[in-house]
């Protein structure tokens, strides 16, 4: 018969390796990205258009709403 080996036998590896540690801090580390970047672009998407309006109502001279929505 051939011997089998057991990759959960003896080895470097064992319950509190670094090695996995490490492996699952990196994941949540990619998790929270992910996440913080979807919020970012949500903020961003959502968020531009009227603080360019708020920047532009504070600037010198005090130009009216319609003004700053007008085209021309």
């Amino acid at each position: 018969m051939a011997s089998r080996t057991n990759s959960k036998g003896k080895g470097k590896m064992g319950k509190g390796s670094k090695q996995g540690d490490s492996k699952s801090a990196i994941k949540s580390v990619k998790e929270w990205t992910t996440w913080v970047m979807k919020k970012a672009k949500i903020v961003t998407h959502y968020g531009f258009i009227p603080m360019v309006i708020i920047m532009g109502m504070n600037s010198e001279p005090k130009p009216s709403i319609a003004q700053l929505l007008s085209p021309v």
